[in-house]
């Protein structure tokens, strides 16, 4: 586990890309090298197919991230891994005939390549990943050892991490025991609680832990010295909060407070550099999809003339950055009806206020696609938490801390807890989802935009938040 422009990476997922888009690379560059060997006779010719592979293999690498094939916790599940690689090269099969037939070498090069070419091109790339990741896979097992770590607590903190890496077992992380430092009576499993005596520096260095995560439900008059002592000897030494953080990719509300938040590292989003290349992004990504999305916008609307009465665009009142209320533009998906009684409601599962049209919008987020004018004036990013409505604003706020704190920057058309968590009905749901909110407002970067707006194509596809 590592942290790359402020955002916390897996290092096996790391690995597993950069190892898989070496074996896209080099079965492009031989299977071309091979079928194109009599026509390679002067250096122009061999920059050309070196260029020509390039953009496909930088297109299939983007794919397979989109496609979800790096999820950190389900990196061997390989009929997963199959089923989402098949449906890579599906999506890149013809993108990748057309850029070698408009950027062909030669006409009698670019005869020889029949579609039976690029199928076994397909067929070679597919199985090359498979058997790069069960290689992988397979010595990291044996020679790779996980990051151990060792629980200082055995209370409630103590038992989340120990629900969490039971639920979510990471090839990075490996949880070695707990010290039950206060002898309270333990809240995790009393097999996992290390029963070594000794200082805590000794016990540490017994398990080979490297680090220490401070996980006790109260510290007040806890001895600092021994974890002075293990910092010294070059153990890593966490909080529970920061613990949390790193591995789940979010905040811990339940655990969380002022300080914490006051004196951590990050909330950057608003510096000058940052705003403008933010800026920079929602415009260039804007535009982008309005292009590409022009010839599908157009069917929607006779489509959803077609379906119900009403008009075709749905303006509603939302909140966006520092409480300012505009209005978010949308493809009308419910009766023209829908709240007759004039009193907000959460939309709910086979909701009967949706059209027939209206839930296939919902599920591909195609809906979502005017919005890309409420980010062009200003009002929303292409990234950001998502703008919620002044009526549950106001409720919300109430019941749940920290909530405002979701509005210091502009709501978005996709963003960290949309692709993470599933749509919204509840208060809880509401707090899971600032949960991520606050980690994505905390540890912002450009690239961490980019990767959002990659994984968005994978949260449609799974039909994460959509209803």
């Amino acid at each position: 586990m590592f942290r790359f422009f402020r955002h916390y990476l897996s290092s096996s997922a790391i690995s597993l890309f950069l190892i898989e888009t070496g074996v896209v690379i080099f079965v492009l560059y031989y299977s071309f090298s091979y079928y194109l060997l009599p026509e390679l006779t002067s250096g122009p010719v061999v920059s050309n197919i070196l260029l020509l592979i390039a953009l496909p293999a930088g297109i299939i690498s983007i794919v397979m991230y989109s496609t979800g094939l790096y999820d950190r916790w389900h990196l061997d599940d390989f009929k997963r891994v199959a089923n989402r690689l098949a449906a890579c090269f599906i999506i890149c099969l013809p993108i990748i005939i057309f850029l070698f037939k408009v950027n062909s070498l030669e006409v009698a090069a670019a005869e020889r390549l029949k579609i039976s070419f690029y199928l076994l091109l397909t067929a070679a790339v597919f199985v090359g990943v498979l058997l790069a990741r069960f290689a992988y896979l397979a010595i990291a097992k044996v020679t790779v050892s996980p990051h151990r770590v060792l629980v200082v607590g055995a209370g409630k903190l103590a038992a989340e991490i120990e629900r969490l890496t039971t639920q979510h077992k990471s090839r990075d992380t490996e949880v070695v025991g707990y010290v039950n430092l206060r002898q309270i009576d333990p809240e995790v499993s009393r097999q996992k609680i290390v029963t070594k005596e000794g200082a805590l520096l000794s016990i540490a260095r017994e398990l080979g832990a490297k680090e220490l995560v401070i996980a006790l439900d109260d510290r007040r008059g806890v001895a600092l010295q021994p974890f002075l002592d293990a910092r010294m000897e070059g153990i890593t030494v966490t909080s529970y909060l920061n613990f949390w953080e790193r591995e789940t990719r979010r905040l811990n509300l339940q655990a969380l407070d002022p300080s914490w938040l006051i004196y951590s590292d990050g909330f950057r989003i608003g510096t000058l550099t940052n705003a403008f290349l933010k800026r920079l992004i929602d415009i260039t990504a804007s535009l982008v999809l309005t292009v590409f999305m022009l010839p599908m916008i157009a069917v929607v609307a006779i489509v959803i003339r077609l379906d119900s009465k009403g008009p075709l665009f749905y303006l509603q009142e939302r909140v966006g950055q520092n409480g300012r209320h505009f209005k978010v533009c949308k493809f009308r998906t419910m009766r023209a009806d829908a709240e007759a009684g004039g009193v907000p409601q959460w939309a709910a599962i086979r909701d009967p206020r949706i059209t027939r049209v209206g839930n296939f919008l919902r599920m591909t987020r195609i809906d979502e696609i005017p919005q890309v004018i409420n980010v062009l004036k200003g009002d929303m990013s292409f990234v950001g938490p998502r703008p919620e409505r002044p009526f549950f604003v106001e409720s919300l706020s109430r019941d749940i801390s920290f909530y405002g704190e979701r509005h210091r920057v502009r709501p978005g058309i996709t963003g960290w807890a949309q692709i993470n968590y599933p749509y919204g009905a509840s208060i809880e749901d509401a707090k899971a989802k600032l949960s991520y909110d606050l980690y994505y407002i905390k540890n912002y970067s450009v690239l961490f935009d980019i990767l959002i707006i990659l994984a968005t194509a994978h949260a449609i596809l799974l039909n994460k938040g959509g209803r």
